[in-house]
């Protein structure tokens, strides 16, 4: 059988290590910050997870200049803790989840904020403010041997060195063995799939030129730049 076109080769994240880590799906976890939520206009008690995705070719290295996205004027950064998953598993017990863990990454959830809230206000799906080209920078994977689990330390944003998000992971509503037990009651998670676990509060918009820094104890900066709107 000859394929009528190239196939997309795999997106790769380069580990600490120097191995490269073939990304194939990507989760994110929505409002898993009290105060985010309660930014969001959203109740910030401890209600059900709830997630939504990302396609792998969305995920961009650190270091990246990213393409100001089409049909937004609101484009926002989102600092998160990422998780690379290792081992496949289903229905996995919260106590079991880091043996599950490749490792961790600092990572950015960009959104189309307009996009997104209008979507909501309609009870829409996000995926035209979430799925986006180039919304998923993420940093050096560190392998889990080399951290141990993690779950507290700072994390923070700086948008051209004026720091606009600040929180540690211990303020996460659902922790990450919470999360991946959650999410593999749906579906078999696999190796190679990303989880972003929320954002704290202090969000917002970013303009051509703009320079993204995420910083979480342990792990590399994720440093990306925003450029001009993609040409055709």
């Amino acid at each position: 059988m000859t394929p009528l076109f190239e196939p997309q080769p795999p997106v790769m994240i380069l580990t600490t290590r120097g191995d490269a880590f073939p990304v194939r799906r990507v989760f994110c976890i929505g409002r898993n910050y009290a105060a985010h939520a309660i930014e969001m206009g959203s109740n910030p008690e401890r209600e059900p997870p709830f997630f939504f995705t990302k396609w792998a070719e969305t995920v961009v290295p650190s270091g990246s200049t990213i393409a100001y996205p089409p049909e937004t004027q609101n484009y926002q950064f989102e600092a998160e803790l990422v998780v690379a998953i290792g081992k496949a598993g289903r229905n996995i017990a919260a106590e079991d989840a880091a043996s599950h863990i490749y490792g961790y990454a600092t990572g950015l959830d960009m959104t189309r904020r307009d996009l997104q809230f209008a979507a909501r206000d309609k009870g829409r799906p996000w995926d035209i403010g979430k799925n986006v080209e180039q919304a998923a920078p993420v940093g050096l994977i560190h392998p889990i041997a080399d951290t141990g689990p993690l779950d507290h330390g700072a994390i923070t944003l700086t948008l051209n060195g004026e720091r606009k998000q600040s929180g540690d992971l211990s303020d996460m509503i659902w922790s990450v063995g919470e999360i991946i037990a959650f999410l593999s009651r749906y579906y078999r998670l696999e190796p190679g799939d990303l989880i972003y676990t929320g954002t704290p509060s202090g969000v917002g918009p970013v303009t051509p030129g703009d320079r993204i820094v995420v910083a979480i104890d342990g792990l590399s900066d994720t440093v990306i730049m925003v450029g001009a709107p993609a040409a055709d």
